[in-house]
């Protein structure tokens, strides 16, 4: 992962049946499933905010642009590290980084960026 001055966070996930596909690996739909939950984790844990606060507060993540690397395969029962750190900040919105580590190999997976914004208006950070 790129370093930034943002912190980057680790959760730890397993791949479950229903996210194999028919070539015994995971579906590709599967890994941005993972990218989330670890963040839906990660902003309670880290941030010290639940996503029900953040979004009680007015914000949300709306997914813009989503991009994902696929390195290597995972398959079922994997224990995978999921990391994920904000790779850019502005007013409008944040690109999130993130790369799936599978936890038996030490191989990343899968690495990417999420561009989340809320519409293209300025947010107030304050």
């Amino acid at each position: 992962m790129e370093k930034t001055q943002y912190s980057i966070f680790e959760s730890e996930l397993r791949v479950r049946p229903d996210d194999i596909d028919m070539f015994n690996h995971v579906h590709n739909s599967k890994y941005f499933d993972y990218v989330l939950a670890a963040r839906y984790d990660q902003m309670a844990d880290f941030y010290k905010m639940p996503m029900e606060s953040f979004l009680s507060s007015g914000f949300g993540w709306v997914v813009r642009t989503a991009l994902v690397d696929f390195k290597r395969p995972l398959i079922l029962g994997d224990y995978i590290k999921v990391r994920t750190g904000i790779l850019t900040i502005n007013e409008k919105g944040c690109r999130v980084q993130f790369e799936i580590e599978n936890k038996r190999t030490g191989k990343i997976a899968s690495d990417g960026s999420v561009l989340n914004s809320k519409g293209n208006k300025k947010i107030n950070l304050d």
